[in-house]
């Protein structure tokens, strides 16, 4: 068990403590081909809706994206993320309390999202695809999210996969960090994904949420997504049975965001708010009872 570090990180309109108590960050997609719940929530009144039951539900950050980055998926165009996601960010300005998070690859739709009221931006290729999204969020006063990832969505689950996972992710999300400080970002700024299911081998996500603490020692706050995702579908699966759909994923889930946040980790990604709310509050006391 892992005593997380506390961290102070300055929005717009708010200072989030870090470490006190487990974040959560809710799912938006408003995409027609996310791998949990494709096209549910494309429309702007049904995502706009969604967004503000997360927030009932006691999400603490929603995470707007307008480009399903699931494995082969394609590569959207700004243009078309910000048709997406600009109108609910939009209808969301004095509704929402939480802080939106815009999960983006394009400073384009950085820029843009900050405009219309983002105060979180979040990049699964950890600037490698488009190093100018760290500029937008320095002039902005935004925080960042690097993430972990090999390849690019259409690629990452092909291969070859790291031999020494644990190696590849520090040293990736170290050159993320340089990349960021380059652009004139201070490290406060900066929080870290290791990019569980993004270029990894069913096996090393496990691996990676067995050794998290190792990452708290590049100094910044972590953020994890397991929420769903494919190795827990292995997982869950009995020997020689096929994989558990996206959807019956839910104790997959609850048992990895407690292993998060007993690695470390301030943030957790979730689609099931309301159960991973419980899950966080229960992980959270063994946590402080650690403590104390």
């Amino acid at each position: 068990m892992f005593q997380r570090k506390r961290f102070r990180l300055r929005l717009r309109t708010r200072t989030l403590i870090l470490g006190e108590r487990t974040l959560i960050m809710g799912v938006l997609n408003v995409t027609p081909d996310s791998f949990s719940d494709a096209g549910a929530y494309l429309d702007s009144a049904a995502a706009v809706a969604r967004a503000l039951q997360l927030e009932h539900d006691g999400a603490d950050i929603l995470d707007v994206g307008g480009e399903s980055t699931r494995p082969g998926a394609s590569s959207v165009a700004w243009e078309e993320q910000l048709r997406r996601i600009l109108p609910v960010i939009q209808e969301l300005r004095g509704k929402l309390r939480i802080p939106i998070s815009v999960d983006t690859r394009s400073a384009e739709v950085g820029e843009a999202a900050v405009d219309a009221g983002a105060e979180i931006l979040n990049d699964v290729s950890a600037l490698r695809m488009d190093p100018r999204l760290a500029e937008v969020a320095r002039r902005a006063r935004v925080p960042l999210i690097l993430m972990h990832m090999r390849g690019t969505p259409g690629t990452m689950q092909r291969g070859p996969f790291a031999r020494d996972v644990i190696r590849d992710m520090k040293t990736g999300l170290r050159d993320a960090i340089a990349r960021a400080k380059r652009a004139g970002m201070g490290k406060t700024q900066l929080l870290l994904d290791p990019g569980i299911g993004f270029g990894k081998k069913h096996a090393q996500n496990f691996e990676i949420l067995a050794r998290l603490p190792e990452l708290a020692r590049l100094a910044c706050p972590i953020v994890v997504g397991t929420s769903r995702k494919a190795f827990l579908g292995k997982a869950l699966a009995g020997t020689g049975q096929p994989s558990v759909p996206s959807g019956e994923r839910l104790l997959g889930t609850a048992a990895t965001v407690t292993a998060s946040i007993l690695g470390g980790a301030h943030i957790v990604r979730v689609h099931d708010v309301v159960e991973m709310v419980r899950v966080a509050r229960v992980a959270d006391r063994v946590l402080n009872a650690a403590r104390s």
